[in-house]
């Protein structure tokens, strides 16, 4: 397969063009493939119209790519290359970035490919598309990546890096930064690994102080890379969280603080969840007071109310001496179990079964009534219906006398199919599931609200 690219990318001559032809087996040249194209796209008659032509070629290249049909992808791939000599200047112009895309796709998935064949039709795609040479470099280098090929995707990256075409635009700027940010990303796992040779190490050791240096050298060399794209508007996890983990192990509390925080709460940036998890995680470890840490958690219950820190903000809300804060809790938990993913929480539901009683007990059951009122008219079929109840019985016992309780303080005794079993779980020789599903629980229970 090594003339793939070849036969991929080679211009098709007048021989081509008159002599019928059928797939070789191991080459993608198939000059019939024109004249069956010319056909279907102007209906049976023989009309050589370019624009019909090369627009029925991407559909048949479309199509056969959502059906992973990569043969047949590659021979009209083959074809489709004449729209390099498209009359319209603007076709003309979008046909490299169209090629490149559809291209690498066919070659990232044909069983016939591979990284040679890959690295052929890339350094090609540069040269015809000057103007994508950035992205295309990028793509390349982790395409690279992907095939464990670390020296070659940095050897790719630092000649992009360097790569100007024409007058500098905004646009390449931001390419050239992300690019440079990947190489970061790379020096980053070389540093990562020199971290874990050095903790093997002792510290009176001659190699250890060998191994620290090299260490500080990569870093440096990455939040240079790392510290230029971070400060442009967009999402950046991977090198934010490699940027901090640095800054942290070299003791730039400080600096890493004012990364996360900026990162989080940027009005530039787009709104990103993950932003706030690795705010909530850095000010955790740097044991951070708890109103600093509810903060940050209640943004994230604004954009992620079913995410999984959601029980531990309910936990350090129940911890808050501010009426509020309690309310809050009771709000969470309940948001929590609106999302088809949570129905089965177990910690979520013991978490509510035993608010609700506490809530009760406190006499603030209008807090519960209020939560309840928005909900009572979907939320029995969602969680308590018959089938869910039989389903929870003989899949988890736990789970479903948990849910028996909320459901009797919310439905009533004896509206919630599962009662009965839950019940005769409850008495039964065994112990409870939990301190929440007692006999005398129960009793309060079933009244309903």
């Amino acid at each position: 397969m090594s003339d793939f690219s070849d036969e991929l990318t080679r211009p098709e001559t007048e021989d081509d063009q008159v002599e019928p032809s059928v797939p070789s087996g191991t080459g993608m040249h198939f000059p019939w493939l024109q004249k069956h194209i010319e056909t279907v796209a102007t209906g049976g008659k023989k009309e050589k119209d370019f624009a019909q032509t090369t627009g029925a070629c991407l559909s048949f290249i479309q199509e056969a790519l959502l059906k992973h049909q990569w043969q047949q992808a590659a021979e009209y791939m083959y074809s489709y290359f004449q729209t390099l000599e498209d009359s319209d200047s603007c076709k003309r112009q979008a046909a490299p970035e169209i090629i490149w895309k559809l291209g690498s796709e066919i070659l990232f998935y044909h069983p016939k490919s591979s990284v040679e064949t890959f690295n052929a039709f890339a350094d090609r795609m540069k040269n015809i598309g000057v103007l994508n040479y950035l992205k295309i470099s990028l793509q390349h280098a982790l395409y690279l990546l992907h095939h464990g090929m670390l020296e070659d995707a940095k050897r790719n990256l630092s000649q992009a890096e360097t790569w100007r075409y024409g007058e500098k635009s905004s646009s390449q700027e931001i390419l050239i930064n992300l690019i440079q940010a990947y190489k970061g990303l790379l020096q980053y796992y070389t540093w990562s690994k020199k971290k874990m040779e050095l903790s093997k190490l002792d510290e009176d050791d001659y190699a250890y102080s060998t191994a620290t240096q090299n260490m500080f050298n990569h870093s440096w060399k990455t939040s240079v890379n790392l510290g230029a794209l971070i400060q442009i508007p967009g999402v950046w996890d991977p090198f934010v969280k490699s940027y901090v983990e640095m800054l942290e192990f070299y003791g730039d509390q400080d600096g890493a603080r004012e990364v996360l925080t900026n990162y989080a709460y940027d009005e530039r940036f787009p709104s990103n969840p993950n932003a706030h998890v690795y705010l909530y995680s850095f000010l955790k470890r740097q044991k951070a007071p708890r109103a600093k840490l509810l903060s940050v958690l209640k943004i994230l219950y604004q954009i992620v109310p079913s995410h999984k820190l959601m029980l531990e903000f309910h936990t350090l809300l129940r911890k808050s001496e501010k009426e509020e804060h309690h309310k809050l809790g009771l709000e969470v938990l309940f948001g929590v179990l609106d999302f088809a993913g949570c129905t089965k929480n177990i910690t979520a539901w013991k978490y509510l079964a035993k608010y609700l009683r506490q809530i009760l007990m406190g006499d603030h059951r209008a807090w519960v009534q209020e939560e309840w009122n928005s909900r009572k008219n979907w939320w029995p079929s969602f969680h308590f219906s018959y089938f869910w109840a039989k389903s929870d019985w003989k899949e988890d016992t736990t789970l479903a006398c948990e849910k028996a309780f909320v459901a009797g303080i919310l439905l009533g005794k004896g509206t919630y199919p599962g009662h009965r079993n839950c019940t005769a779980y409850c008495l039964s020789p065994s112990p409870a599931p939990s301190s929440q599903t007692t006999v005398e629980h129960w009793e309060l229970a079933f009244h309903g609200i």
